[in-house]
């Protein structure tokens, strides 16, 4: 019998399922009407407050969302959006959102430039800790060696490192769960320090 974080985690994946089924398997109708970042444009206003924008940085713990995955945005959305990820301020501002506009939105995103560390340098030593726990973990198997992702797997590379960290642990300490519970699973026991070199090796790709 499935326990409650199990359970939990098997409904987001049915009906994570069922919104990619209309997206990619019926997803005539996304076809016919366009996919279209300037309507996504006029629909972000309030996500780029928080998430940032070409020019201003995200806030404090927030990623960025210039040139990630548009199907992990769009999908993450799906999932705030239906309560299957616990984050009440996001369910709130996508509350009205249709399928179309979640899939505006993050093509809005997804086709900026990513965002530059300029002239930010890394800590030679947490830096190089990193890079080995990327490899020993197997961090660009799914990211990709650049850590630019893929589809609905996340672009890791520039990101916000207070944010990458913040993630890790809660993926290690089963406080987030999504489509899948991968993360969990490769994060499990990994030292506090060793999330935070791996974070920072990331941020600074």
């Amino acid at each position: 019998m499935l326990n409650r974080h199990a359970a939990r985690g098997m409904s987001a994946i049915l009906r994570a399922a069922v919104f990619w089924g209309v997206v990619l398997t019926a997803g005539g109708a996304f076809a016919q009407s366009g996919i279209d970042p300037a309507r996504g444009k006029a629909k972000a206003t309030a996500c780029e407050a928080c998430h940032g924008t070409q020019d201003r940085p995200s806030l404090p713990g927030t990623p960025w969302l210039a040139g990630q995955q548009e199907d992990f945005i769009s999908l993450q959305m799906f999932l705030f959006r239906e309560e299957l990820r616990g984050a009440p301020q996001m369910a709130g501002a996508l509350k009205g959102f249709s399928d179309y506009d979640l899939v505006d939105v993050a093509a809005y995103f997804g086709r900026q430039k990513p965002p530059s560390r300029g002239n930010t340098q890394p800590d030679p030593k947490r830096h190089a800790r990193g890079a080995a726990l990327s490899k020993s973990m197997g961090c660009g198997t799914c990211h990709i060696q650049d850590f630019r992702g893929q589809k609905q797997i996340p672009r890791l590379a520039n990101q916000r490192e207070d944010y990458l960290a913040a993630t890790m642990k809660a993926y290690r300490d089963n406080k987030r769960t999504g489509a899948d519970t991968n993360m969990n699973g490769i994060l499990y026991k990994v030292p506090d320090a060793d999330i935070e070199a791996l974070a920072h090796f990331l941020a600074h790709q």
